[in-house]
Order: structure tokens, then sequence, then C-alpha cells
């Protein structure tokens, strides 16, 4: 799997990204994540309107080797989920970034975002 972290997106200590897509914010999680998580067999996502808290989790990543909880990089509303990574989450390896976004959120404070790592500063958090 490629490991790059694109340019345009914020990334959180907990590997979720963010990136700005028009007046949303496009969240998912990251090649490194996905990369440690091994197969993953099984996403869990909140539903269309489910409200996001800064830091709590939102759905959960099921890999052969782990169940791991995603927290949210943001405060907003769930606009729009990725129903064809719930029907094949082996999306999610293949083109994490694309293809492979899972929630789609109507952010309350989009300054919220600054408070992300930018793509260098995730690359050298992990070594």
């Amino acid at each position: 799997m490629d490991l790059s972290f694109p340019d345009d997106l914020r990334y959180a200590d907990s590997h979720e990204y963010a990136g700005v897509e028009d007046d949303l914010v496009r969240i998912g999680i990251s090649a490194y994540a996905i990369d440690q998580l091994g197969d993953i067999v099984f996403v869990e996502l909140p539903e269309v309107g489910d409200t996001l808290t800064l830091g709590s989790s939102f759905g959960s990543v099921e890999s052969v080797k782990a169940v791991e909880d995603m927290l949210s990089p943001v405060n907003g509303v769930v606009v729009k989920r990725n129903e064809a990574v719930l029907a094949s989450p082996e999306q999610l390896q293949t083109d994490p970034y694309g293809e492979g976004w899972l929630l789609k959120v109507r952010v309350d404070d989009p300054s919220q975002l600054d408070s992300l790592m930018d793509a260098v500063a995730y690359a050298a958090r992990l070594g």
C-alpha cells in the first residue's frame, strides 16, 4: 500500500483525516491506519443526520487483527456516508483517500481543522 499522505488533507493523532470539499468536510482514515489494521472485514458508520462530536467515537473499523474506534476530527452533522465502503470494506485498503472516504459532514466550526496536522507533520509523527 502507498503510505503517502495527500497535502490537501488534515490529520488527527488518532489517524483520521479531514478534507474540505465544497461546503462539507470529507472524513476517512489514513493509509497508515489501514496498513496497521491489515485486512478490513467490517466498517460501522453513523446514520445520516447523526451529530459528531470532536474527539468522540463515530464508528469502528474491524480487521482480522483488531476492532478500532474512529474518532471525529470535527463537530458536525453527517450529511452523507459511503454506503459502498459499508458493502465492501476492502475499498478502504485500495483507495483510502478517494473511493474509501467514510463520511461527509457539515461542520459547526471550520476552524477546528486548523488544530489538525498537515501531511508533513503527520508523516513526521509516524517517524
